[in-house]
């Protein structure tokens, strides 16, 4: 091992899940407790608090599995058809 070089440190994701599966999970728990998922996703995102998230079908720790920014940027990719 060279120690003069600086060494890069990648770390794992949390999650194996990607944000499309985690969202859609999310959404279908929000749905089946009757609340409106796009307004309390939205919410979750604005705010950064969890609670707007059900902990039905264990939602609530999926959601926070994946950082808010990286969440937007796989929606805004997708929308706009972008790799």
């Amino acid at each position: 091992m060279d120690f003069d070089q600086t060494m890069r440190f990648v770390s794992k994701k949390d999650t194996d899940s990607e944000p499309r599966e985690i969202l859609e999970n999310v959404y279908k728990a929000l749905e089946e407790k009757g609340y409106q998922p796009v307004n309390q996703i939205i919410g979750y995102f604005l705010s950064g608090d969890p609670t707007y998230i059900t902990s039905h079908n264990n939602a609530r720790n999926e959601i926070v599995k994946m950082e808010r920014d990286e969440l937007l940027e796989a929606i805004l990719k997708e929308y706009l058809n972008i790799e």
